[in-house]
């Protein structure tokens, strides 16, 4: 095949690789470690150190050394857990410390692996395999893993491997999240482990309530399907309780209302407290409780309330070193941190998510544009911004030292306390120049791409939203426009806009759609299309739209019910049936089918199928586990009843990720053909 630049895209993970990741600090701010895969092509990843005083980096666990392949060979759970993830590479995937960052376990190839920091010692351990979810305790001497659904233990010489817990059911896991808590909640782990390393709180999660589907991949007919629990709107969830587990052996239930609150979304277990944060099944009350492990009688600390949905944030609740609580409350059209109840950030700041907690020193990142996601720390004494560029932002702090990991218009970036970690990326053989814009009476946030060496002349237009609840589009990242931008100098404008319900902008945006799902979220891609067409030369006569997942949603909705304005559709991993996909995400905004079938009905795509007019590309990943290859499969039979021509590409083997060599130069065929431009 021919050198490209979406192949380039395909083969270095979107410039991913060579990127270092997944930080973690020293408590006096000495050394920091994290993730980074030898090269711009290089899938595997590696173990790295770097001293703060020095600048020195080492390759503390190299991957290959240790016997990792290309592919590497995982677990389900391990797969699973990094399709949660969105994480693509191979090699080690994550890494826990013990509090003083000296010792480190992780998996490899299902094997378990501890690596000590001073004497750049590493160790196979010899737990039972397939070793999934590993943790070492704060203390550095016991690590626990997933086995078989069960939760072992094991020292950390490789002595003494033991249950702590084991399925006492066919469908019961320990120490594993559910799927509603890993794809919609941000909860990953499904245990967590004392400060003192004599005890752990795990989930112990029931499926035998949940659904069972069946997701196949047709290349490969001599595999047996796979059984997925899979809870969809208005179905049963998964019964999660929780567990005191001690190292002894002794087991304490967790002891709450869980009918009343079926949703565990957060546990915090520090020097302060052990805290269990529930939420009930419409997402209208969510408690903080207090609990008592050596008894599992819970305290209501805090409970929040709203009319339609109460807002999970990733890293909260937390402590300071003092103490105090760290929350977030919406105050009017802000949502702001607050400690110890009291509101610490401005109004109009809006607050994303808690990133560490460095003694009384708060890192978390917020948006005071939703182009830019920046950060900022809080202290008893101070507020101050840490990042200034525009972009978006993550980073960790401990010891008083800040990691920076960037993604602006210039590049992609980690800094150590203001120093360069070294970037091993490829160069991308095209630079994305989004041209970002307020547009309309709403100031849609849209970017704008144009062919390079554009000198002017009327451009078909290609429409690239996202547009649902899970991220922005328009920002000042160049990293967000790889497809974007290889589409523009194909001879089209992109037009990028960030429409009602996208985040960023703070809650009453969140909220903006109201009763209407679908409405709202296509008026504004109309409305961003006719206000970029008074800036740039734009054929209104040759408009497409292209998507994935939400994106996928929007591109169908488009074509099927506004034709007089779109003019092809490509829609990917589409969300097509609004009762066929997961509960907490779905009845979040939707609420509970049997209450509002109404809102589910106005938002499905299947009774449209009659209307199409205009072409229509349906693509899906044959193994996709989060937006099931049914909602093409059903939209397009029915496309097929009323007689509508379309297309349909299935991807064998290709998960929600969809990453395919080849996708991007089919979508460019079906769109010249489409639109009368081949």
């Amino acid at each position: 095949m021919a050198y490209t630049f979406p192949g380039q895209v395909a083969r270095t993970q979107g410039f991913t690789l060579g990127l270092a990741r997944n930080f973690a600090i020293a408590p006096d701010g000495s050394r920091v470690l994290f993730l980074r895969t030898a090269g711009g092509e290089d899938p595997v990843a590696g173990l790295w150190v770097y001293d703060v005083a020095t600048g020195e980096e080492r390759l503390l666990a190299d991957a290959a050394a240790l016997g990792a392949t290309t592919a590497g060979e995982m677990s389900e759970r391990e797969r699973a857990r990094r399709e949660r993830a969105r994480d693509r590479s191979a090699g080690i995937g994550a890494f826990n410390t013990d509090a003083d960052v000296r010792t480190i376990a992780f998996t490899l190839d299902m094997r378990l692996f501890v690596a000590d920091v001073s004497s750049g010692e590493v160790t196979e351990v010899g737990a039972r395999e397939p070793v999934a979810e590993a943790r070492i305790d704060p203390t550095g001497h016991w690590i626990a893993y997933v086995h078989d659904d069960g939760l072992r233990v094991i020292s950390r010489d490789g002595k003494d491997d033991r249950p702590l817990a084991e399925p006492d059911g066919p469908e019961v896991t320990w120490g594993l999240p559910e799927h509603e808590a890993s794809e919609s909640m941000d909860r990953f782990e499904g245990y967590w482990w004392a400060p003192d390393g004599r005890s752990l709180i795990a989930a112990r999660v029931d499926n035998s309530p949940v659904q069972v589907w069946h997701i196949s991949d047709p290349a490969h007919p001599e595999k047996p399907p796979t059984a997925l629990r899979y809870p969809a709107a208005g179905t049963p969830n998964a019964d999660v309780s929780l567990h005191v587990l001690g190292l002894d052996g002794s087991r304490v239930e967790v002891d709450w209302d869980r009918k009343a609150f079926e949703y565990v979304t957060r546990v915090t277990w520090d020097a302060t407290d052990l805290l269990v944060t529930v939420q009930n099944r419409p997402q209208t009350v969510m408690r903080i409780l207090a609990v008592d492990p050596a008894t599992g009688r819970t305290t209501v600390l805090r409970e929040d309330t709203a009319a339609d949905w109460t807002t999970i944030v990733s890293g909260l609740p937390a402590h300071t070193a003092s103490g105090a609580l760290l929350w977030t409350v919406e105050d009017g059209d802000t949502r702001r941190l607050i400690v110890d109840g009291v509101p610490v950030t401005p109004p109009g700041l809006q607050l994303d998510r808690l990133l560490s907690v460095d003694g009384d020193t708060v890192l978390f990142s917020a948006f005071q544009d939703p182009a830019s996601r920046e950060l900022w720390t809080w202290s008893p004494t101070s507020l101050e911004q840490v990042t200034t560029v525009p972009g978006l932002h993550d980073g960790r702090r401990r010891g008083g030292v800040t990691v920076v990991d960037a993604r602006t218009l210039e590049g992609e970036s980690v800094t150590v306390g203001g120093r360069p970690l070294r970037s091993l990326a490829a160069v991308p053989e095209v630079v994305p120049v989004p041209r970002l814009h307020r547009l309309g009476e709403r100031e849609l946030r849209t970017a704008v791409l144009l062919p390079t060496g554009y000198e002017g002349g009327p451009l078909p237009v290609l429409m690239d939203p996202y547009g649902g609840r899970a991220a922005q589009r328009a920002v000042a990242a160049r990293s967000r426009y790889w497809a974007s931008q290889w589409f523009a100098d194909q001879g089209f404008a992109v037009v990028i806009a960030d429409g009602r319900g996208t985040p960023g902008r703070g809650p009453a945006w969140d909220r903006a759609r109201g009763d209407d799902h679908p409405g709202p979220r296509l008026q504004d891609q109309v409305d961003a299309l006719h206000a970029a067409a008074s800036h740039y030369d734009l054929d209104l006569t040759r408009v497409g739209i292209r998507g994935w997942s939400a994106g996928g949603y929007l591109a169908a909705l488009a074509v099927l019910r506004r034709p007089d304005v779109f003019h092809a559709g490509i829609a990917g991993a589409p969300v097509t049936d609004m009762l066929l996909y997961s509960s907490h995400w779905q009845e979040r905004t939707l609420g509970l089918p049997a209450e509002n079938p109404q809102m589910y009905a106005q938002s499905s795509l299947i009774d449209d199928a009659p209307g199409l007019r205009r072409p229509l590309l349906l693509i899906h990943g044959l193994v996709d586990d989060n937006v099931l290859p049914v909602h093409t499969m059903r939209l397009s039979a029915a496309l097929l009843a009323a007689g509508r021509p379309h297309t349909v590409l299935p991807l064998p083997g290709a998960s929600h990720m969809g990453a395919v060599d080849g996708l991007w130069e089919f979508e460019l065929a079906f769109l010249r053909q489409s639109l009368g431009l081949a």
